[in-house]
């Protein structure tokens, strides 16, 4: 069953709403791929899931910088996940015929709770600062949010 965000999800910023949307189509295309035994889409989804999470994290760091946030324990979790989606797509990258069993059984499960996890106890920590700016506040002003955002955009289409 696919994962869908829903408005409860919001932390009340546009651009990490934007965000947690496209995790959330990347964790069902990473299990469909594995439903489907698509290997090399396996491969690449769960890269660009990597990418993404990790630029999502760089995000953060800023919002909370911006907003004067304790954020010390949030870059640990994100530490732990970095390290296990860069060990997976190293493990990924070497079996050329077999699929490890752990990503079979592990992986939609774990990306699925984690990410729930990550934005209903974590990020949600950041809305009572994130509703006292404007819903697409961005730590980078006017400009910055503007091309930040389009990038986003773009490359949300190239992933389709």
């Amino acid at each position: 069953m696919a994962l869908i965000w829903r408005k409860h999800l919001s932390v009340g910023n546009a651009m990490l709403d934007f965000e947690h949307k496209s995790l959330i189509g990347m964790v069902n295309s990473i299990e469909y791929a594995i439903n489907t035994k698509n290997r090399s889409t396996l491969f690449v989804a769960i890269k660009l899931f990597k990418d993404r999470a990790d630029t999502h994290f760089a995000n953060e760091v800023r919002f909370a910088q911006a907003l004067n946030l304790s954020f010390t324990q949030h870059e640990l979790a994100h530490q732990h996940l970095q390290k296990e989606l860069l060990h997976t797509v190293g493990q990924l990258a070497v079996k050329v015929n077999t699929w490890p069993e752990y990503v079979m059984d592990y992986y939609p499960q774990f990306l699925r709770d984690w990410l729930i996890e990550h934005i209903t106890d974590e990020d949600m920590l950041m809305k009572p600062a994130l509703q006292t700016r404007d819903y697409t506040f961005w730590p980078g002003g006017k400009d910055d949010e503007t091309n930040h955002i389009a990038g986003h955009t773009a490359n949300l289409y190239l992933q389709l």
